[in-house]
Parts: structure tokens; C-alpha cells; sequence
């Protein structure tokens, strides 16, 4: 028997799924989730996914009440007897938590990673949060690949902002940005900041007079709280430049963030679609599938 295949979506990933189908010619299966009034998960595979390669789609933005149904879809297509199972996650959760930051915590990155290791063969991510860790391959025991989304988002640079200078609102964003500065064959330059506390951070002044008349545009991997970008955009309104196109790879805006955001002397704010946003405007489902049959291809 000749595997196929199959590509099913977790709730609320259905577009993705759908994008990613589209783009690699597999096929769609379709996987039922249930809660029960407990509170208990149940899920089903509609399709036989004995002998077949199974791809589950789920973004892990808000990934406490994810990561069970998720877990429960890859265990039991593994006991249905599917030939491999593959995760896509575009955005990776607990990438953050890397380190011991009090005592009686733990390194929970890596507990993460050893749950979702047990369970799959292989495992597809986009930038996901590197920074004590340096490569997933420190913490996943499973073959990982992670997609770039620099040359995407410089695409939609290049073809949306004129005159741009990207500006990344602290160092550890800089990666993002000289990469994606290269692709666009656009300026660059990256703030400083510091952090007083878990909300408040000020930003460093950069020498705005060599950008005057350009286009600033903020960059960062992950959009939470917001606060960096709000305190670069301010500074950048202050120093008397445009407003800024804001860019996010990953949309997590938590609570209140993504309209402070929009009321902070923003033109515009956009993301990858790696968690689904009104803001997405920048689509990963094309790379993710260079990833995706690199690791089908075993």
C-alpha cells in the first residue's frame, strides 16, 4: 500500500491547513474535536490514517488548552497505525521559558519538548524563540526544521513600503531584521532597551536624522504585551519621523495590546499568519511546505 499524505487541522487552524493542501498537493483529512461538559477532549479521525503519513496543523498561541487535543490527535494516529506523524507548528509555545528565572522553577522549554517528542516524528516550525537555547535540537529528540520568515516578510516589504528603513525596537530582534534588511536591499538600524518590571520599557535613541523622510519599519518575532513596539513607536513620533509600519512574525497581542498598539502613532500593523490575527497579512503556508516535504522525505 502506497502512503498518502494526510494533512488535518486542530480547531481553528482550518485556513492554514487548507493553505498548506493547496500548496503541496496532499490531501485533506478531517479530524472531529469534542469537549465534553467536563471539560474532557475527544477526538476522532474521520479518515483511516492506517499506513498513511499524518500531518496535524496547530498553531500553540494560547497553547495550555491546545496542547491536550494536540497530544491525544498524534497519539492516536499513532495507535490507528499511521505509517508517520508529523507536527506543524508555526508558532511554538513555551520557547520563552528557558531558563530557571527563580528558584523552585524549572526549565519548562524543555519538559515542553520532551512531551511533544514522544509523540511525533518529525516537527515543522516558524522562527521560533531562540535565545538561550540555540538550536531545537537541545531540547526536541525528534527531527525538527524551522522556517524563515525573513523572506516573506522582505516580499511584502518590497512591495508594500516605500522607502523603508527597518528598525528593530531591541538586540534581540536584530536577527530578524538584518536578514530581512539584506533580502529587501533596505537600511536597517536596531534599538536598544531596558526593562523596569514585566510592562514598562524604555527604549534607547538611535540617530534618527539619517532616516529622515523614510518609511520606519518595526520588526520582532513575537507580538505580546506590545510594549517594545509601542515605546520604539513612540520615540520614533518623538524624534519627528513618519509612523510606523509595524511587523510582527508572530500575533500573540495579549489582552488589550494589538488596539494600544493601533492607538500608538502606528500606520499600519501586520503579521505573519503563524497564529491567526486580523493583522495577517503575510503568508508562511508556501515555505512551510518546503519544510514539510523535506521531512516527509525522511
Amino acid at each position: 500500500m502506497t502512503a498518502n499524505t494526510l494533512i488535518f487541522s486542530l480547531p481553528g487552524n482550518e485556513v492554514l491547513a487548507d493553505d498548506l493542501v493547496r500548496y503541496g498537493q496532499w490531501q485533506r483529512g478531517q479530524l472531529q474535536y469534542r469537549r465534553f461538559p467536563d471539560g474532557e477532549s475527544n477526538v476522532r479521525f474521520l479518515d483511516d490514517v492506517a499506513g498513511q503519513d499524518v500531518v496535524l496543523v496547530c498553531s500553540l498561541a494560547q497553547p495550555d488548552e491546545k496542547i491536550m487535543p494536540l497530544y491525544f490527535a498524534a497519539s492516536i494516529a499513532r495507535e490507528l497505525g499511521a505509517r508517520s506523524v508529523g507536527l506543524v507548528l508555526p508558532y511554538l509555545a513555551y520557547m520563552r521559558q528557558d531558563a530557571r528565572f527563580n528558584p523552585g522553577e524549572g526549565i519548562t522549554s524543555a519538559h515542553f519538548a520532551r512531551l511533544l517528542s514522544k509523540v511525533c516524528n518529525w516537527m515543522v516550525t516558524v522562527d521560533p524563540h531562540l535565545h538561550r537555547h540555540h538550536d531545537l535540537s537541545e531540547i526536541y529528540t525528534v527531527p525538527t526544521r524551522v522556517v524563515q520568515a525573513a523572506p516573506e516578510i522582505a516580499k511584502w516589504v518590497s512591495g508594500n513600503v516605500s522607502l523603508p528603513v527597518l528598525v528593530g525596537p531591541d538586540e534581540e530582534s536584530g536577527q530578524w531584521v538584518a536578514a530581512v534588511a539584506q533580502l529587501a536591499g533596505c537600511p536597517y538600524t536596531v534599538l536598544r532597551k531596558v526593562r523596569h518590571g514585566d510592562h514598562e520599557v524604555e527604549v534607547s535613541v538611535p540617530d534618527t536624522d539619517l532616516w529622515q523622510g523614510m518609511t520606519p519599519v518595526l520588526i520582532d518575532d513575537i507580538a505580546s504585551t506590545a510594549r517594545t513596539m509601542m515605546a520604539a513607536s513612540a520615540h520614533l513620533h518623538k524624534a519627528g519621523m513618519k509612523p510606523p509600519v509595524c511587523i510582527a512574525v508572530h500575533a500573540l497581542f495579549a489582552g488589550d495590546a494589538y488596539a494600544s498598539l493601533q492607538a500608538a502613532h502606528v500606520a499600519q500593523i501586520v503579521s505573519c499568519d503563524t497564529v491567526l490575527h486580523e493583522s495577517n497579512q503575510i503568508g508562511m503556508a508556501a515555505a512551510l511546505v518546503v519544510g514539510m516535504r523535506e521531512m516527509l522525505a525522511g
